[in-house]
């Protein structure tokens, strides 16, 4: 099957690690594809509720899939973002084609794009992160039930439903923060004369163009992988946002997770090794440059 181009894909909010997790459906997106950049904007292992005791074989094929990249020098870039924090020590860090950086800055046809995680736009992040921590269990706990549910659904003959989204969807004060948020990265890209600014941290995929009095900006959010399987792409000098929902060539790429599993630890020691000598390469006109 030939792979579809993009010229770059942004993915946020994986949470490999987690039960939420929809790693399948991801690693048949990412094979479906052939990026010539990719951008991990934050949250892509999930640092925080990591366990020995969880990291299924799908999840160790999405990170052997994303190092082969890097292996044929496909530019992938890093952003941590609050459940992979710890990896911000190494702002600067570069191993071949991957670089971990805090934000980047992407000028494309003449238009300036910023590109950072969002959590430091998050209050409760930042003044209460305890809080924040036991959210993030009481999400993947719900996200378990959630699937547990939508088992006996399906069985049952009926769709699939999302707790969260109801959740998020029905409570004003969430709505309220998704707003609050958006108006927030907005303003301060405005006042920095963005043309447009990336996101993820909020699981609230989004393409639009926000106008307020001191100027205006096109404001992106590629989701997650948890409950929206949605990433934003570039391709043919435009913005799109990526649903695996509505992607029938993504969903049937059969994952051989068998054959994988066997093969997984062993295959990811020896991609590490063969990118440890590739050499830097050089940027061109178009590649992602670190704000």
């Amino acid at each position: 099957m030939a792979k579809r181009e993009v010229d770059i894909v942004v993915l946020s909010d994986i949470h490999l690690g987690t039960y939420g997790c929809q790693a399948k459906e991801l690693l048949q997106y990412l094979k479906s594809i052939k990026p010539s950049a990719v951008v991990l904007n934050g949250d892509i292992i999930d640092i925080w509720q990591f366990s020995k005791r969880y990291w299924p074989s799908l999840h160790m094929m999405v990170i052997k899939h994303l190092i082969g990249l890097i292996a044929k020098e496909v530019p992938v870039y890093y952003i941590p973002g609050n459940h992979d924090e710890m990896l911000r020590k190494f702002n600067g860090f570069h191993l071949g084609s991957l670089k971990i950086v805090n934000k980047l800055s992407l000028k494309i046809n003449g238009k300036r794009l910023w590109i950072f995680h969002g959590d430091v736009f998050d209050v409760v992040m930042q003044h209460s992160r305890w809080l924040a921590k036991l959210g993030a269990v009481g999400y993947d706990t719900l996200i378990l039930i959630n699937q547990a549910v939508n088992y006996c659904s399906m069985k049952m003959g009926r769709g699939k439903i999302s707790f969260s989204k109801k959740i998020k969807n029905g409570v004003k004060s969430a709505v309220k923060f998704i707003n609050n948020f958006e108006t927030t990265v907005c303003d301060i890209a405005i006042e920095n004369n963005y043309d447009y600014v990336m996101c993820g941290h909020i699981h609230a995929p989004a393409m639009k163009n926000v106008v307020t009095p001191k100027g205006e900006v096109v404001y992106l959010n590629s989701g997650d992988w948890i409950e929206n399987l949605t990433a934003l792409e570039y391709n043919n000098e435009e913005w799109t946002i990526y649903n695996y929902h509505n992607d029938p060539i993504a969903r049937t790429i059969d994952i051989d997770k068998k054959k994988q599993t066997k093969e997984s630890a062993k295959a990811l020691m020896a991609s590490l090794m063969l990118e440890l000598n590739i050499t830097q390469r050089k940027p061109n006109d178009n590649e992602l440059e670190a704000a």
